[in-house]
C-alpha cells in the first residue's frame, strides 16, 4: 500500500463538503495517510474559522472534530522535521508551517498530496525537481 502525506487542506474535506470533497474521500482507504501533529492544530483552526464566518454551527464544527480526530492518519511528531522544514520553507519563500508536510514526505520517501493551491504554485515555480516530484494536488492524486 502506498504511503501519502495529507495537510489540513485534503482532511477538512472529509467532513466538511467543498471543492475537491470527492477527490479527498477516494484517498480514504486507498493509502497509508500520515501527517505531521500539526494537522491537528490546522483542523481545529480550519472549522473554528468556518464556524466565525457562518460557514458551519458549533455542532457541526464539533462532530467534524470528532471525526478528524477517529481518521485513519498515522500522526508523527514535528521535533524531527524542522530543520528540513525550514530549508524548504526558506527555499520555495513560504510559511514553514505549510512546508513540515512536505519535509515529512521527503523523510519518509511518501507522496504529499495537498489542495493548497498557493503552495503547488511555489512548489512549480521556485523548487528544484526533487520537492516538485513529492507533491501532487489534490485534483491529481
Amino acid at each position: 500500500m502506498n504511503t501519502l502525506v495529507v495537510d489540513a487542506s485534503v482532511v477538512i474535506k472529509w467532513v466538511v463538503e467543498e471543492e475537491g470533497t470527492q477527490h479527498a474521500l477516494v484517498l480514504r482507504g486507498a493509502a497509508r495517510l500520515i501527517a505531521p501533529d500539526l494537522l491537528v492544530a490546522e483542523c481545529a483552526n480550519i472549522l473554528w474559522k468556518k464556524v466565525q464566518r457562518g460557514e458551519l454551527t458549533r455542532e457541526e464544527a464539533d462532530l467534524a472534530a470528532q471525526l478528524i480526530e477517529r481518521a485513519d492518519i498515522e500522526l508523527f511528531p514535528m521535533r524531527g522535521l524542522l530543520h528540513d522544514a525550514t530549508r524548504i520553507a526558506i527555499e520555495i519563500s513560504h510559511p514553514a508551517y505549510d512546508c513540515i508536510y512536505l519535509a515529512l514526505a521527503m523523510a519518509t520517501n511518501a507522496r504529499f498530496v495537498t489542495a493548497d493551491e498557493r503552495l503547488l504554485q511555489k512548489l512549480r515555480f521556485h523548487a528544484d525537481t526533487r520537492l516538485t516530484a513529492a507533491v501532487v494536488s489534490l485534483a491529481e492524486a
